[in-house]
């Protein structure tokens, strides 16, 4: 081939290469790097997937690579944005705080953060001080610098980084946290340069790839710093850890932190406290919930909803302990993976006991309890159970992550024949159920098995089951998204993951499909001809608890339940107080029509008495005053302050009973 030049071997080295772009064929000279090849500015186009491995842009070409550019809006291209930016704030610590010593720097959803081992934790002058710092470092432009070194070199370069030593120790087997900074394989440190200079500024022990310069990144923000365990453990030293969101662009920022902003005005645990819903006692500990009488209220319209719903679907309802024997547990194959999630045993009469994660073993244990005929099958057992799981401190979070919970759980026993119908049913019941809660976007995420030593069973059956599932959600018309390795250690599942009201998602209704613990337990039926054969288990779990759920439907509708759910429906409102009584006996007619109303007869003003039922996001609102009487009406109020004026009482009453039985939004 022309224009070839000899090695010092004798061998020839051609000058042109050959490579895959936008899937057509492009000779390209040798050492073209990848940004070259995709003519990529720094600014749009910020790395590139070279045979599927995403690269740095800087990175040189081989003959017959495959390249494709990865774009800064693009989930892998924020990722890369969002890690370059927190090795940006690294560099910005440490030139503030030399004696600051380096943990890890990931990216995460929509944002980022940092480890620091420093004398004292930062304060919020700090974090601005460190925002100045990096502003200042990006609008320099440096660049990012990749090179190979050895593990010996590593240890030798960044021998005043105890952290990063013992990453390099874990080199090949680190968490996912902990490979962004070492992966497997060759070792690589990340030099930012000048750009002018190419004078060393600051380098760090990382796999990458990054952005080609500090000016690659358009727009962040550091949001709050707080402590984290080194590599999460409790042994080990406790690490200021500061969190910041990075962003394409100025405009996409803006709308992530009016996103925060909404969802803080949201946060279920500010308007739990502020609609007297439930509350978090210091005495109880971390993580269990109590529920107030208007909480009580709403969780009893969910689960009579559900019981409702259950009992026309063929559910049967069963009740179980709070605690067994551990061996249940080691039956059920849980004990082994699950025992770091489970409060510690204690001993009772010589016997080792524990409060119950989950309710499935103790299900298993009522199927068995006598003989069961095909005839019988689907059999589906149904329970409010209350389980207890030790979450760690760091992870508690309001409702929607408690330690005792209460489990809306299924289980499902059907025949091998049955199997498909009965997973195509049950996914059309969820979907049903949380429209019905007013949950409308939704896709499904499909978590299956990987190479783990955790997954128990036959590949074989994993792959029926994982293909059943597969065929249901994909026949549902809703995106499928793969969860390799998420499943649980007994089976595959379909996870319904709904958007709410601002677009955020949350991971709601599960169905897992589990063709090992019925073997495990010694179920049995017996077939049509007479042969015993295997059930098939389906978990199903609707709400995942009711405490998640409660807490996810309280930011969805920012505590303005629709008036089915609403602990308050109707208050009356009496302009002066003779008008009291008029409405008692209104509100004594809502009673009987299962209307729950409280009539306001306090010595507040009518206005007064007005705003207190908007704070309290009460749907309806009727007034009362002379006219009213005189004409046998009321003033009817909605909560986003239209109001009608002379309405009946049989009209008002039954627009109220209407709004509540159609489940309708106000």
């Amino acid at each position: 081939m022309p224009g070839t030049e000899g090695d010092p071997k004798g061998d020839t080295v051609s000058a042109e290469l050959r490579i895959t772009l936008a899937g057509a064929e492009r000779v390209v000279a040798a050492g073209t790097t990848a940004g070259e090849a995709l003519e990529a500015d720094g600014r749009t186009v910020i790395a590139a997937r070279v045979n599927g491995e995403l690269r740095d842009l800087s990175c040189p070409l081989a003959d017959g690579d495959v390249v494709e550019p990865i774009d800064i809006s693009s989930d892998e291209g924020r990722a890369i944005v969002r890690h370059s930016t927190a090795h940006v704030m690294a560099q910005a610590v440490q030139e503030l705080f030399p004696e600051a010593k380096l943990g890890i720097g990931p990216p995460v959803e929509n944002g980022f953060y940092y480890d620091f081992d420093v004398e004292r934790a930062f304060q919020p002058d700090d974090l601005k001080r460190i925002e100045k710092r990096m502003r200042e470092i990006v609008k320099q432009g440096q660049l990012f610098s990749r090179r190979a070194v050895s593990d010996d070199q590593a240890r030798e370069e960044l021998a005043a980084e105890p952290y990063k030593l013992e990453l390099i120790g874990l080199k090949g087997g680190a968490a996912d946290e902990e490979s962004v900074e070492v992966g497997a394989g060759q070792l690589t440190i990340y030099d930012n340069l000048d750009a002018k200079s190419g004078e060393l500024r600051w380098k760090d022990l990382c796999r990458g790839p990054h952005v080609p310069s500090t000016r690659s990144i358009p727009a962040f923000k550091l949001m709050r710093s707080g402590g984290a365990y080194w590599r999460g453990s409790e042994k080990n030293p406790q690490l200021q850890r500061v969190y910041g969101t990075a962003w394409e662009s100025r405009e996409k920022q803006d709308e992530y932190l009016h996103l925060l902003e909404e969802a803080e005005k949201r946060d279920h645990r500010k308007l739990g406290a502020e609609l007297d819903l439930f509350s978090f006692p210091a005495e109880l500990g971390s993580g269990l919930p109590i529920f107030h009488p208007k909480g009580g209220i709403i969780r009893k319209e969910m689960e009579d909803y559900m019981r409702r719903r259950q009992a026309e679907a063929g559910y049967e309802f069963v009740n179980t302990p709070h605690l067994t024997k551990s061996s249940l547990f080691e039956t059920s194959g849980h004990l082994p993976w699950y025992a770091d999630d489970m409060f510690p045993a204690f001993e009772l009469d010589g016997t080792e006991y524990r409060v119950k994660p989950m309710n499935c073993p103790m299900h298993n244990l009522i199927y068995r309890a006598r003989g069961r005929s095909y005839r019988e099958l689907p059999l589906r057992l149904c329970e409010f159970g209350s389980v207890y799981r030790y979450e760690k401190s760091g992870v508690v979070h309001g409702l929607t992550r408690v330690r005792g919970m209460t489990q809306d759980d299924a289980h499902i026993y059907t025949t091998r024949e049955q199997m498909a119908d009965e997973i195509k049913s049950l996914l059309r019941f969820v979907l049903s159920v949380l429209r019905d809660f007013g949950l409308n976007d939704f896709y499904l995420e499909l978590s299956t098995r990987d190479d783990s030593e955790k997954f128990i069973g036959e590949p074989s059956e994993w792959e029926e089951a994982t293909e059943a599932l597969r065929h249901v959600a994909t026949e549902s018309g809703l995106t499928l998204v793969d969860d390799p390795g998420g499943a649980a250690f007994y089976g595959p599942k379909i996870s319904v993951q709904a958007k709410d009201a601002i677009g955020r998602t949350w991971q709601l209704s599960t169905i897992q499909l589990d063709l090992n613990q019925p073997k495990r337990f010694g179920l049995e039926y017996q077939a049509a001809d007479g042969s015993r054969q295997t059930p098939v288990m389906i978990h199903r779990a609707l709400f995942g608890s009711v405490e998640r759920f409660l807490g996810v439907l309280t930011e969805h509708y920012a505590g303005a339940f629709p008036p089915w759910l609403a602990p308050v429906q109707v208050a009356g409102i009496p302009i002066a107080d003779a008008h009291a009584p008029y409405l008692h006996d209104v509100a004594k007619r809502l009673r009987e029509r299962g209307i729950r109303i409280e009539v306001d007869d306090s010595d507040d003003r009518m206005q007064k008495k007005i705003r207190n039922a908007q704070k309290a996001k009460v749907p309806f609102m009727l007034l009362a005053g002379d006219d009213d009487i005189a004409n046998g009406a009321v003033s009817f109020r909605y909560r986003n302050g239209e109001q009608k004026n002379g309405v009946p009482i049989d009209d008002a009453i039954a627009e109220i009973v209407d709004a509540v039985t159609h489940r309708t939004q106000v």
